[in-house]
């Protein structure tokens, strides 16, 4: 019986070929997910003679060592790098964080993605939500879809573990990157977010992971600042207590603490996935 990673390796494979008969967009944050898809696309594209191109939406939402390294792995790749500039909070109508921020930012998004692919005169944009993505909220699938974006990896069923496998594979130099969600994730819904705070949760982020901390969060509860780390490293973070609370503090934090549950993606979902039930 053929292994079913096998089966989902076949199936990516046809998938993006098909696909790969035009010329085509790769909607490309630098992100595990989009820097597989990407490459198994420009390998494809070669065959068939395609332009690819990898298009990096730039926000301050996201850290800015982002785009350094999505540039890295574009050139990597051989992809026509294009890199664009948006404001969600002014444009989006995300500036207070609502429950389904992810949607309308998505939608933001992809729209000028598809206006993009429009002036081009390409008929397909893809990107890499994954096949864990479907069983946890992630609002701004329902985005994709009405802008009928196609998503290859969850099509083949591929989950987190299974893309950092092939990816790894492909010696793909992020294949191990963690995963690096926008840091409008780290405040609670309906709630005002502003980019200043932002720039202090990614500076502090930064710091936590130069200490040797693999998954960091730095969740926000009013004055409060929440540390989510990896459960087998908690033990490893009080050890680092005075170097991590001297820096957030300096960074204006009035209260630091450790969440001992460890990190856990979407933990600010937590209460509305519970009124959903």
């Amino acid at each position: 019986m053929t292994d079913n990673y096998v089966q989902k390796k076949e199936k990516l494979s046809s998938i993006i070929t098909q696909l790969c008969n035009e010329d085509i967009i790769v909607a490309f944050s630098g992100g595990v997910d989009s820097s597989l898809i990407l490459k198994i696309t420009c390998e494809k594209a070669k065959v068939t003679g395609q332009k690819v191109y990898a298009v990096t939406v730039h926000t301050k939402l996201h850290p800015i060592g982002d785009l350094e390294v999505a540039k890295t792995v574009a050139q990597e790749t051989g992809a026509i790098h294009k890199v664009f500039e948006v404001d969600e909070l002014q444009n989006a109508g995300i500036l207070n964080n609502p429950v389904d921020r992810c949607y309308l930012c998505k939608k933001f998004i992809f729209t000028q993605l598809v206006e993009l692919a429009k002036s081009l005169k390409i008929n397909s944009v893809i990107e890499g939500t994954n096949a864990d993505d479907l069983k946890v909220y992630r609002p701004g699938i329902k985005a994709l879809k009405e802008l009928k974006i196609k998503s290859p990896l969850s099509e083949a069923g591929f989950t987190k573990k299974d893309i950092r496998r092939l990816a790894t594979e492909y010696n793909i130099t992020v294949a191990d990157r963690p995963s690096a969600p926008c840091l409008a994730t780290r405040f609670p819904y309906n709630t005002s977010l502003s980019y200043e705070q932002m720039a202090q949760i990614e500076k502090g982020e930064e710091f936590i992971r130069s200490l040797g901390f693999y998954n960091v969060r730095i969740r926000i509860h009013n004055d409060i600042a929440r540390i989510e780390v990896d459960h087998n490293d908690i033990i490893k973070l009080v050890d680092y207590k005075d170097q991590i609370i001297g820096m957030l503090k300096q960074l204006g934090f009035e209260y630091i603490t450790i969440d001992l549950e460890g990190f856990r993606s979407g933990s600010m979902d937590y209460k509305l996935l519970e009124s959903k039930k």
